[in-house]
């Protein structure tokens, strides 16, 4: 019972706490996301260690949870409508910077003296992104602009070159250590087949099937049971569950003609889920990794950083695409749980040079989190005051 009691002690304190960094992030140019994880650091281990040790055992279901939600939602946005006007641009940025961050930080990390085969994978990792960071940036601010609206699109297929890069990245180093390539292929393969598959088999259901017993209203059970029956499924086939709820939404907004209230109805209870992410999130940041992984960490960031902004610049100079391209990149710069679980596979895969990339993935994730949101919040003030 004790337990239990510490449990809802501390979800109460979390939320109180958001509606606090809710006003002040009003007041100053601090994002919500940032507040809640710097007040997550504080709390945690790193910090005054205020949160019960049984949060650990909360993370992955909170992340998990608010990750497919967020999935959902940017899959609705996906839609032929939206493709047509802004595909094309969007296909093209979002290329342009995952594959010159790639490059950069590749050739950068081994000019560096880090070996070929983590240099690769770091490189790998480097192009994913943080959807739930930069979707609540841009629903924070309000922005409605086309960029605005060009960046969540180029989030929401911005990982999947990026899972694609990282599977093809690590199928060469076990290639070059001559072993298990083409298990490495085939799992990357599932990956992203796996939940492109189970995504349209739960997508075109959900399209034609909700909002039949109140004709236009589908309910919220309707709607979370099958978010998370995706993120559920998923996860026990081993694929891709941002992908897998993304490829969903897609296929619901696209086939759906009678509704759009699945979207709206997680959209009203997606917040709280949010909160708890972004703290437990904070918490588990730890000071011992960014120690131990020294001179690497600080070439890995700043060429990331470069790649992102140089990459953005490019593919915003593509016909189509909108203004203020030297925005673009920054506002890609947050990395969050994608990049963490590309480290943990390599590591798995790879435990020879598994040591060496994960601090240097924890601590730049920290890092990413931190100073991400208030690089994206400050790109799209700019765009708009220009």
């Amino acid at each position: 019972m004790d337990a239990l009691g510490w449990m809802l002690v501390s979800l109460g304190a979390i939320f109180m706490a958001a509606l606090v960094f809710d006003a002040v992030g009003q007041r100053t140019r601090l994002p919500r996301v940032t507040l809640l994880m710097l007040f997550g650091f504080a709390s945690g281990p790193s910090g005054f260690d205020f949160l019960p040790d049984i949060t650990e055992a909360w993370f992955p279901v909170v992340a998990n949870m608010a990750l497919v939600m967020v999935g959902f939602l940017l899959g609705g946005r996906l839609t032929l409508g939206e493709l047509r006007q802004r595909g094309g641009p969007v296909i093209r940025i979002s290329l342009a910077v995952v594959l010159i961050t790639f490059a950069l930080v590749g050739l950068g990390l081994f000019a560096a003296g880090v070996p070929s085969p983590v240099a690769l994978v770091l490189a790998a990792v480097a192009t994913a992104t943080a959807p739930a960071a930069t979707v609540d940036i841009v629903h924070e601010t309000g922005a409605d602009t086309p960029f605005a609206r060009t960046l969540l699109d180029i989030v929401a297929v911005d990982d999947v070159w990026g899972l694609i890069m990282f599977s093809v990245a690590l199928a060469f180093c076990n290639l070059v250590a001559g072993d298990g390539a083409a298990h490495v292929l085939l799992h990357g393969a599932w990956d992203l087949g796996g939940a492109l598959l189970l995504g349209a088999a739960l997508g075109v259901p959900m399209a034609y099937l909700t909002g039949r017993i109140e004709p236009g209203e589908p309910t919220l059970y309707e709607a979370l049971g099958l978010v998370f029956l995706c993120g559920g499924i998923a996860l026990l086939l081993n694929v891709s569950f941002l992908l897998a709820a993304m490829t969903m939404g897609a296929f619901v907004a696209n086939l759906a003609r009678h509704h759009t209230r699945p979207f709206h109805a997680i959209e009203g209870i997606e917040w709280p889920f949010m909160v708890v992410f972004f703290v437990l999130a904070g918490a588990s940041l730890e000071l011992g990794a960014l120690a131990h992984a020294g001179s690497w960490l600080a070439a890995y960031v700043a060429l990331r950083i470069v790649g992102r902004v140089l990459g953005g610049w490019l593919g915003g100079s593509v016909p189509g695409a909108p203004g203020s391209r030297r925005w673009m990149g920054l506002a890609l710069l947050p990395q969050a749980g994608v990049a963490l679980g590309m480290a943990l596979v390599a590591a798995q895969s790879l435990p020879e040079i598994g040591g060496a990339i994960l601090p240097v993935v924890v601590a730049a994730t920290a890092i990413f989190e931190l100073i991400g949101p208030i690089a994206t919040r400050s790109a799209l003030e700019q765009v708009a005051e220009g």
